[in-house]
Parts: C-alpha cells; sequence; structure tokens
C-alpha cells in the first residue's frame, strides 16, 4: 500500500475510482428517485393508494397532484435520507408481515397514524409547507372557519397542519377514546 502500484498507474487507480464513484452516485440516486414513485409506494400500499383517489390532493379543480411521497418524504436531501432510513423499518415490518394484508394494516392504522402525526408535529409539517404556506393564502377565498383558524394557528405559532387536518389524505383510524374526537 505504501509503494505506487506495480501494474497500474496512480492516474489511471484515481480516475477508475473517481468513475466507480459517479456510477455509484448515479446508481444511488436512480434507486432513491424510485422510491419516491407511486408505482413503488403502491405494491405495498393499495388500498391507502384508494383511499388518498377520493381526495382534493388526488384530483382537484387547479390539476396539481399530490403523490404518496409528495407528502411521506422530505424534499431536502439530509431530510429526505433520514426519512428513507426510518421507512427501511416500514419496509421490513411488511417483508415479516407486521402489515402485509389489508387486516394487519388496518389493526395497526392507528399506531401507524399516530406515529406519522408525530413525525410531521415534530418537523412543523413540513412536507404540508412545501407546498402550502401561510403567507401565500388568500383568506378570501377560504370559508370564515378556515380564516379563524388559519390566521389563529398563524398568528399564535404554536400550531402546524397535522394539528387540525388529520385525515386530509387518509381516512382516519378508529380513534374512540382520544380527546378531541
Amino acid at each position: 500500500m505504501s509503494s505506487p502500484s506495480k501494474y497500474f498507474s496512480i492516474g489511471f487507480l484515481s480516475l477508475g475510482g473517481f468513475i466507480m464513484g459517479i456510477l455509484f452516485w448515479g446508481a444511488f440516486n436512480t434507486a432513491m428517485e424510485f422510491t419516491n414513485t407511486e408505482p413503488f409506494c403502491i405494491s405495498c400500499h393499495e388500498p391507502i393508494y384508494q383511499e388518498l383517489q377520493s381526495t382534493i390532493h388526488f384530483t382537484n379543480r387547479s390539476g396539481v397532484r399530490a403523490i404518496c411521497s409528495s407528502c411521506h418524504v422530505p424534499h431536502d436531501w439530509t431530510d429526505k435520507i433520514a426519512r428513507k432510513m426510518q421507512a427501511s423499518k416500514e419496509v421490513f415490518a411488511w417483508v415479516v408481515g407486521t402489515i402485509n394484508t389489508p387486516e394487519k394494516f388496518e389493526a395497526n392504522r392507528r399506531r401507524l397514524a399516530e406515529h406519522e402525526w408525530a413525525r410531521l408535529k415534530a418537523n412543523d409539517s413540513l412536507e404540508c409547507r412545501n407546498c402550502h404556506e401561510f403567507e401565500y393564502m388568500d383568506f378570501t377565498w377560504q370559508s370564515q372557519r378556515a380564516v379563524d383558524q388559519h390566521s389563529t394557528a398563524l398568528a399564535d405559532g404554536e400550531k402546524t397542519c397535522i394539528d387540525c387536518h388529520k385525515g386530509i389524505a387518509h381516512r382516519l383510524p378508529n380513534m374512540s377514546g382520544v380527546e378531541g374526537f
């Protein structure tokens, strides 16, 4: 290791390492982007996708459509990597059979939803704010109730989107025994 290569020059080895690094990085990013596609998500979450189809995030007057990764994967690279590492536990749970059938998923729906709500609360609903931001809202187009809630949340600064919008894209789990439901 301390002497130059017997068969290849240092320049050749450096160039080879550089090319391999580019290929690895390209493959890694391709795999990351593939796991952000609807077909990838639907391969395990078909029933959840069917729920999304009846919401305003799927079909709306403006033609803007959210896909799974729009709400469940941060856009910033470092946050995205952290979320992908968390999601590997979800993939593991599906592979070992914890949530691999609609019945098992329903049995775990509340626990999974609460986990996702806590994640969104902790990051100030970052994924929501990639598309929705208080400063861009036109309150004149909102109902009086929405204006009251949004302006209070804006002034207060304590609430985040998920505090009021649980179930906006997916059916709520059984919330019996939970205060406020």
